[in-house]
């Protein structure tokens, strides 16, 4: 019941904190990009900010209806539980008189939970640039109801994210190999069109040291663990960057990685721990699971969880990453959720090879207690799903002083790490 209420009013309460955002967007009057896409986008807005400086004003932790209002507005969200919401709506109306920011470019994320969120956000921000390089199911369930008999779940999320195409006022940076991506495009469009693909990469090497990539005849070198199709969001970078004529720096110096996106942490007894805990869905895992079998490592364990959201797919997206792991090479195999367990779990008891321990838990909490028990030290541990994997990840760490570099940190989340013994 509590969560139909909070979908019917998703959207009228987005539209009072919209109505003033969009006052102080017309007194600020800023260059808008907006950074799209069903994953990748903080990374994408990571490497911009590492190239635009502080020319630019950037929506950090900041994609939605609610998010992009509260960040033009001022409002910095501390515990993301109910009690601020009174002090929301009765700021808003006086945020917009503030004093707008200084930079005169508007850096933005934005996302598509649901139905109708690509349009109300791509009225509102009416961009002067859209850099968009993927669709895949994420937040698949807030699709389910829109999908018609005629087109899929992927092209309805597509059509959602093209709202800001057919917004973008100056210029489109796209993925061409993506055809879901293309068909959304018009021929009659005013702006300009900018297509990157893959061809353009000659080459990509990835090791526990970092990652490079080769774009033509140059090759650019990160200190992270980067999965290939990350070059999508460089090419669009630096085709940024060439745009607006910004002076590129080739070594991406000020470039940091987004929490929960493949960091690389020391754990205990001498562990190496990969944290790309932040999200999961099928392409995510596809791109950081064949990054992950090129990283070379005596003993290395994979633990899985759940993909959220997946919606009526969802059987068939977890049966999918269950045969991707048949060919990835690891020593031990955790899966950890109801979907993994109902999903995942079966195919891998019956094909994975006999050499691979793989063991199955429910709840967080038993993974950390198995690892702790398990683990004898250099074990390379690589984390992926949702459902609270930063949580185990926290209890891991060898330097306490990393907690804060893991995602989820506002008080919401530690709540909700509490309640599952976290």
């Amino acid at each position: 019941m509590f969560s139909k209420l909070k979908q019917k009013l998703y959207f009228p309460i987005a539209w009072y904190f919209r109505f003033f955002a969009v006052i102080k967007l017309n007194r600020w009057k800023p260059k808008i990009i907006v950074i799209t896409g069903s994953s990748g986008k903080t990374t994408l807005l990571h490497l911009v900010e590492s190239q635009l400086g502080d020319i630019a004003r950037y929506s950090h932790h900041a994609n939605s209806s609610y998010g992009i209002p509260f960040d033009i507005l001022g409002f910095k969200r501390q515990d993301l539980t109910i009690n601020e919401w009174i002090g929301l709506f009765l700021l808003a109306p006086f945020k917009f008189f503030n004093t707008t920011p200084k930079e005169k470019i508007y850096v933005v994320e934005t996302d598509c939970d649901r139905t109708g969120e690509g349009k109300f956000l791509a009225e509102f921000l009416k961009p002067d640039i859209v850099i968009w390089t993927n669709v895949s199911r994420t937040h698949a369930a807030g699709f389910d109801r829109s999908v018609s008999d005629q087109s899929t779940v992927e092209e309805t999320i597509a059509f959602e994210f093209g709202h800001f195409i057919r917004n973008a006022k100056e210029m489109v940076i796209f993925n061409i190999d993506n055809e879901l991506i293309s068909n959304q495009l018009s021929e009659n469009s005013q702006y300009r069109i900018i297509s990157v693909s893959k061809k353009d990469l000659k080459n990509y090497q990835v090791s526990i040291h970092g990652t490079e990539y080769q774009i033509e005849n140059k090759i650019y070198k990160f200190p992270y663990l980067l999965p290939e199709n990350v070059y999508y969001s460089l090419a669009s970078c630096l085709d940024l960057c060439k745009y607006l004529k910004i002076e590129i720096d080739d070594k991406f110096s000020r470039f940091i990685v987004p929490p929960g996106r493949n960091s690389i942490f020391k754990g205990i007894k001498n562990t190496t721990i990969i944290d790309s805990s932040y999200n999961a869905n099928y392409d995510s895992m596809e791109q950081i699971l064949t990054m992950v079998d090129q990283i070379r490592s005596n003993d290395k364990w994979l633990i899985i969880s759940d993909m959220l959201e997946q919606g009526q797919g969802e059987k068939d997206q977890h049966e999918k990453v269950a045969r991707l792991l048949l060919d990835i090479n690891a020593n031990r195999i955790i899966v950890m959720g109801p979907r993994s367990m109902k999903y995942i779990y079966p195919i891998l008891k019956n094909h994975l090879s006999k050499n691979v321990i793989l063991e199955q838990f429910i709840q967080p909490r038993q993974v950390l207690d198995y690892l702790r028990k398990e683990i004898s030290g250099s074990e390379m541990l690589f984390f992926k799903g949702s459902r609270f994997l930063e949580g185990v990840i926290e209890h891991l760490l060898a330097d306490k002083n990393d907690i804060n570099k893991l995602c989820r940190r506002e008080k919401i989340w530690k709540i909700r790490r509490k309640k599952w013994d976290l």
